[in-house]
């Protein structure tokens, strides 16, 4: 089993960073682009951005550091590394060969228009549509997007009312979230575990980076349905908007969105759109207050701590979501539903089924004390564990020691998949009255045995590896161990009876190291 990695969620910046030069000035020529770009800039970038923006001529790089007190150079560094990345300014020699700088003058142009009024509209307001008779107020629109978007989350469970597009069921596979085999429904992947653990706004930010990296492969422009995203978020919430002039392409996307809960649209025909909260906040990705703080702590439940663990492994869960049911249901055994409380049971069979479908121990754990922790204590301390097995299989080396064995060496360790941003957000969101008088909040017993489960199942991961042994001598033994080590590949030796693994990376240096000590002896 290979290492489990974190799920990392980018923020814009962080996006934007790895898209082309060409991509990038392609996108600021639109005034909602720049304006989204610079509402997320740091405070002090946001400084030298207006500082410039209206200046023709560059600056001399040594004025512009001026700019801040000496014991902010940190901070002046990171705000150029920012700009720089982002082709918000680029280096232009002065004359007399200092080096200035100057904002992209794409860039500058647009935000001009941001800022200042002008240009051609944004967005087409459906007034020129009239009246709509099927108008929709915000608190139907965020109803209708929480429902939409825990559709997508109840089809990550598992869930079998939940129903979406094959588009939609191709994308989570494509960015992992779950996994399919032959003949097979998709299954939810240790990745999309923790994707169900962050927040509403983290969710869909992510989802929607997945979404645009395979947009160009779908034969979709990346710049404008990312425009068209920018646009959105500068939306009126509860005014319609018209779909006329849109491409293809962009109609594509807009049913998608439809589908994500970004948009409201009451046929796919329709030539009016209502952008939701969901949309209108997006393009802030996890940097700014998550839209699930705006619109209730979990979609579409209104759940704030609601799971009570016993240390005779019963589960209580009070609550009538369906999603969170189905979230228990992942790693217990439901015994008993009632109106307001499901009853499950937490057994070394449900625990190892889950860590089947990917889900760690300490993922498992960390769920429990997600649900219901209102603080977090100390530092997060990761769990890890080194199991090592070694199994010989022999077979004839050529002009090497007599005979060498191919070997598999396991190391297995287990991580916690959980940033801080996540544990607090959750801790603080879900906690549990009842539970939070304890300490510690969850019982030792519990997460004591989830790990022990953990490991009786899943031990080992096998890799291959050269064994030497049948050494003439100590003195042989020795030389040949000290020359893998020193080469970095000694991976295990036994001095009793003189045997030692070398990895296959460094196989062939130390056979061509025991052939030349050989000839000389």
């Amino acid at each position: 089993m290979k290492l489990r990695v974190q799920l990392q969620c980018k923020n814009l910046h962080e996006y934007l960073k790895e898209l082309s030069p060409e991509i990038l000035d392609r996108l600021y020529n639109h005034p909602a682009t720049c304006l989204a770009v610079y509402r997320e800039l740091p405070p002090l970038a946001k400084n030298y951005v207006m500082r410039m923006l209206f200046l023709d001529q560059p600056l001399p790089q040594a004025a512009v550091a001026l700019w801040v007190k000496k014991d902010s150079e940190k901070d002046h560094d990171q705000c150029v590394s920012v700009l720089s990345g982002l082709r918000l300014w680029h280096s232009q020699q002065l004359q007399g060969g200092l080096q200035g700088n100057i904002l992209n003058p794409v860039f500058k142009d647009n935000l001009r228009i941001a800022l200042l009024g002008g240009g051609k509209s944004w967005a087409d307001q459906g007034d020129s549509l009239g009246p709509d008779r099927h108008a929709r107020d915000v608190e139907s629109l965020d109803k209708y997007a929480l429902e939409r978007w825990e559709v997508v989350l109840h089809f990550m469970v598992g869930c079998p009312s939940a129903a979406v597009s094959q588009d939609l069921s191709q994308l989570l596979i494509q960015a992992g979230l779950m996994r399919t085999e032959a003949g097979d429904a998709p299954c939810i992947t240790s990745a999309g575990f923790q994707f169900l653990l962050l927040d509403t706004a983290s969710q869909l930010w992510y989802f929607t980076l997945q979404y645009l990296n395979t947009a160009q492969t779908r034969g979709m422009d990346l710049v404008e349905i990312l425009s068209f995203l920018f646009q959105l978020s500068f939306s009126t919430l509860g005014r319609d908007y018209s779909v006329e002039g849109m491409s293809e392409s962009l109609l594509t996307f807009l049913q998608h969105l439809r589908e994500f809960g970004l948009v409201f649209q009451r046929k796919r025909k329709s030539r009016r759109y209502y952008p939701t909260r969901l949309a209108i906040t997006l393009s802030a990705g996890v940097s700014a207050n998550s839209s699930s703080t705006a619109m209730g702590a979990t979609p579409g439940t209104g759940d704030s701590g609601f799971i009570v663990v016993e240390t005779n492994y019963r589960l209580y869960a009070y609550t009538n979501s369906e999603l969170q049911i189905a979230l228990v249901a992942l790693f217990s055994e439901c015994l008993y539903r009632f109106p307001n409380v499901v009853v499950a049971q937490v057994t070394r069979e449900s625990v190892q089924q889950a860590i089947a479908n990917g889900i760690t121990a300490q993922q498992y754990i960390g769920v429990l004390v997600l649900l219901y922790m209102a603080e977090l204590f100390g530092e997060v301390c990761m769990f890890s564990s080194l199991s090592v097995c070694v199994i010989v299989d022999y077979y004839t080396a050529h002009e090497m020691v007599d005979w060498c064995f191919l070997c598999c060496v396991g190391f297995k360790f287990l991580r916690s998949s959980f940033c801080a941003f996540q544990i607090l957000h959750f801790l603080r969101t879900r906690a549990h009255p009842v539970m939070l008088k304890q300490n510690p909040v969850l019982p030792p017993t519990i997460t004591d045995q989830i790990r022990l489960w953990e490991l009786e199942r899943d031990r080992l991961q096998f890799s291959e590896g050269v064994l030497y042994n049948q050494f003439l001598s100590q003195a042989d033994f020795e030389v040949l161990r000290d020359r893998a080590q020193g080469l970095g590949c000694l991976v295990w030796q036994n001095v009793a009876h003189r045997v030692i693994v070398v990895s296959p990376q460094g196989h062939g240096e130390v056979k061509r190291f025991w052939k030349r000590q050989k000839s000389h002896t």
